[in-house]
């Protein structure tokens, strides 16, 4: 787009950019590969890591000789866990959820015993990567191999212990009850008297593990040269590591600078402080040369962190007529082998989402984290929410199941009506917002819902073997991470603020420096918007700078879709202070008084006339500084640090049309509409980008990814031929639209993108395959739903394991005891 300029030969700025498609700014660096990946620098006399691994789950480490190692060509320096046991540091756990949180220390190389495969032992240092690899090949490390704790039912049953010392595998147990809380009833006594006189659903549903694969390796680089240690690092969080690496190492956090420059992907996989970041660090420290170290792709899937893996053990209440009445929830949740940065409390995360948007009497969460010898398990796109959005969702379609209703009227007699917003929900959170009939009603006349419905009862009254389902998720989620005091009351490390700051240069261009850390988001072309918006200056004016602890001195980083809707709003407070400033300044130059300005359009205009002067014309006046106002500074600069009041909480209904082969088990999609309500919307080309990656990460976990260990405790699926993930092909073009109900928390009414279609579209999927052949007796499919296993189910009619016909075991971790489930009616048997 091409500006005009005014008499001053300041551009003058566009109308409305907020709500306008744009194409991202940073687009035509990133495609074209004219950029700064953390793999691409090189400084000078670099040396190179390689990471020696352990091939056990479980294991003592009886000797570690690195003799050949060390004498290898170009060799600086060989390093194991026992020789820097005292100045390696930990790999900090964020969010104890209690006091009496049993968890591991996590050091970045173990001393003496390795608690999953991949864990680093022994670290190679070379002029080469190729040098350092072949190497780590001749470190030679004995073993005495130890039971591993893998299967996560056994492991909270405490059969193998995955770490002996801490004498059980429970790290903690953490609840939420509403008639403890006051925020509704005593869930006992609402399960109780639906089963004399109501209906009670029960059910057991698998979240399995899954791994965030994104698009670059993670990848760090340690220059020692300087005053300062300047790290590079694909993360998500380099003001957090950056705090993190000062306070278990012992280096003065004024002499490190962390650098995310453009990151390839995240969604959550490089929300983490990992050993190799820190082993990284050390190397430079150590040899005081920089250091490199990039993961492979196989290290990536095998030691980055995975994410759900849970067994969730739900119980419904409702009456007769399909009310809802109340649910129990008992979580299992595998922490894997250390509990993570913030591990600890994801499942916590989704305890306020299992009511999802429906009205409920009376609710109790219980979640019991569990050690394993796995790779340990962190935040993965939603965190907590899909995994509470797919037990909520799938129990309302066995309910509307059970009544031979229609599963949309169902939910419709449950939801939270656009008239009770706000509305304090029985787990306790205040939505502020909402319209579930709107987005229902656009959802249903896109889908073509009557129709579909109809051709499904032709199918099935024709035997046609290939048959239709039709799924539904209507969802919300918390998001925009958080409120501090609610973070510290439930024991997380930090805050929740953000902080932007915005610079008026003398030539009318604007640097927004804010502490929101983007990986793939469009953060520089969104906060451009805002800020030509809100400052009246024209969008190519404005640069977005980011991820720079040395540039962007404050933030809290990018997680929990809270870049928009926290570090948004600083960006305005911001803004609004810029144009507070520049008010008298703008007075003086105008011979009138401060009150008699108003601001619009990038003009500082004195009301009821045509005087005024722009905003940049004030910034290059204040940059001369020869006629300002006494007292006033010459500069426009402000900074804003925001601490959210709340979450927000987008909404949505997600409708999917599945085909079932019943002969052969074999699903394809047919249709897809979501309709989406975040508030008010900055970029829709931004927005449709967002929910598109969403849905195929949510529509991933439901057909295709799995992350699979042997009893042994080896990741099986360690490579894309394992690990199935999908491709433009596997997928179908979505059918999206919006509908709005701004967010009455933040002035631009947004609510957050990122995670929404991750979290609505998993139960969709599912509960489209299931529908399909629900009158061949399957209540349930576990995910992935493989050809093999929707076949399997067909043929077992539901009631037995997939692969022995038996009734499959049931662990009920409020009891800690174990039993069997029928899966047909749900009932313990």
């Amino acid at each position: 787009m091409t500006t005009t300029e005014n008499e001053t030969g300041v551009a003058e700025a566009p109308a409305n950019e907020i709500g306008r498609d744009r194409r991202r700014k940073e687009d035509q660096r990133l495609i074209t590969g004219r950029t700064r990946w953390t793999d691409n620098i090189t400084l000078p006399g670099m040396l190179h890591l390689a990471m020696v691994r352990s091939p056990f789950a479980h294991a003592r480490i009886t000797n570690i000789d690195t003799s050949a190692a060390k004498s290898a060509v170009n060799v600086v320096d060989v390093f194991t866990g026992r020789e820097v046991a005292e100045v390696q540091g930990v790999i900090a756990n964020a969010w104890p959820l209690s006091a009496e949180q049993k968890a591991p220390d996590h050091l970045p190389m173990p001393v003496d015993r390795v608690s999953f495969a991949g864990e680093i032992v022994a670290v190679v240092v070379a002029r080469t990567a190729a040098e350092a690899r072949d190497a780590a090949e001749l470190v030679e490390v004995d073993y005495e191999e130890l039971p591993p704790a893998i299967d996560l039912k056994e492991a909270a049953e405490d059969k193998v212990l995955a770490h002996p010392d801490l004498g059980t595998n429970i790290s903690s147990v953490w609840s939420l009850d509403s008639a403890e809380a006051g925020t509704g009833g005593n869930v006992d006594e609402a399960i109780a008297t639906a089963r004399e006189s109501g209906i009670v659903i029960e059910r057991e549903y698998r979240q399995q593990r899954l791994i965030p694969a994104f698009m670059e390796p993670r990848s760090t680089v340690v220059d020692p040269t300087g005053e300062q240690y300047t790290i590079w690092s694909s993360t998500q969080i380099p003001h957090i590591a950056r705090f993190l690496l000062a306070a278990t190492t012992g280096t003065p956090e004024s002499k490190i600078r962390w650098i995310a420059p453009d990151v390839g992907g995240g969604f959550g996989g490089k929300l983490q402080t990992t050993p190799e970041e820190w082993l990284t660090f050390l190397a430079a420290k150590r040899t005081g040369k920089p250091a490199k170290y990039t993961e492979t792709r196989s290290e990536s899937l095998m030691s980055g962190h995975h994410g759900r893996d849970q067994w969730q053990r739900l119980t419904l209440a409702a009456t007769k007529e399909g009310r809802v009445t109340g649910l129990k929830v008992d979580l299992l949740a595998d922490m894997g082998s250390y509990i993570a940065i913030v591990g600890g409390g994801v499942p916590v995360l989704g305890a306020w989402m299992f009511n999802s948007i429906y009205k409920f009497d009376a609710y109790r969460f219980t979640t019991t984290q569990v050690l394993t010898n796995k790779t340990w398990v962190d935040a993965y796109r939603g965190a907590g929410r899909p995994e509470a959005t797919y037990a909520i969702e799938r129990l309302m379609n066995e309910l509307a199941a059970e009544l031979d209703m229609d599963p949309l009227e169902l939910r419709a007699m449950n939801w939270i009506k656009p008239e009770e917003f706000p509305f304090t929900t029985v787990a306790g959170m205040t939505y502020d917002s909402g319209n579930y009939e709107a987005a229902t009603e656009r959802a249903k006349e896109m889908f073509g819902y009557d129709e579909l419905r109809a051709e499904q009862r032709r199918r099935r009254e024709s035997g046609d073997p290939v048959q239709l389902g039709i799924g539904i998720s209507t969802f919300t989620e918390m998001c925009g991470l958080a409120p501090s005091r609610v973070l510290g009351q439930l024991n997380y490390g930090a805050g929740g603020w953000e902080h932007a700051e915005i610079r008026m240069l003398p030539t009318g261009k604007v640097e927004v420096i804010t502490g929101a850390s983007a990986h793939g988001q469009g953060h520089e072309t969104a906060w451009s918007q805002i800020v030509a918006d809100r400052l009246g200056v024209p969008f190519e004016d404005v640069e977005v700078l980011h991820g720079d602890t040395q540039v962007s001195v404050r933030g809290l980083d990018t997680y929990g879709s809270r870049s928009l809707v926290v570090g948004g709003e600083a960006l305005v407070r911001a803004a609004d202070k810029v144009v507070e400033r520049a008010k008298p300044i703008a007075a003086h130059m105008l011979e009138a008084s401060v009150d008699d300005l108003e601001f619009s359009g990038g003009r500082l205009q004195v009301r009821g006339t045509d005087q005024g002067v722009t905003i940049q014309e004030v910034a290059t006046a204040s940059w001369a500084a020869h006629d300002l106002p006494d007292g006033v500074e010459p500069n426009l600069d402000a900074a804003a640090t925001y601490d959210p009041v709340n979450f927000s909480f987008p909404h949505g209904t997600h409708l999917c049309a599945m085909e079932v082969d019943t002969e052969t088990g074999a699903v394809k999609m047919r249709k897809y509409v979501a309709v989406d309500d975040i508030g008010n919307i900055i970029n829709p080309l931004i927005v449709a980008g967002q929910v598109h990656g969403g849905l195929v990460q949510g529509i991933a976990q439901a057909l295709w990814e799995e992350a699979v260990y042997d009893d042994s405790g080896t990741l099986v699926s360690g490579s894309f031929v394992d690990y199935l993930l999908p491709t433009a092909a596997d997928t179908i073009s979505f059918d999206i639209d919006h509908t709005t109900s701004p967010s009455t928390t933040n002035t631009l009414g947004t609510k957050g993108v990122g995670e929404a279609g991750t979290i609505a579209s998993t139960p969709a999927v599912v509960n489209a395959i299931v529908d399909a052949v629900r009158d061949r007796g399957v209540t349930d499919i576990a995910m992935p739903c493989t050809p093999e296993r929707v076949w399997r189910a067909i043929h077992a009619g539901d009631g037995a394991d997939e692969t022995t016909g038996a009734a499959m075991p049931h662990f009920d971790p409020s009891t800690g005891t174990e039993g069997t489930v029928d899966r047909t009616t749900g009932g313990a048997q």
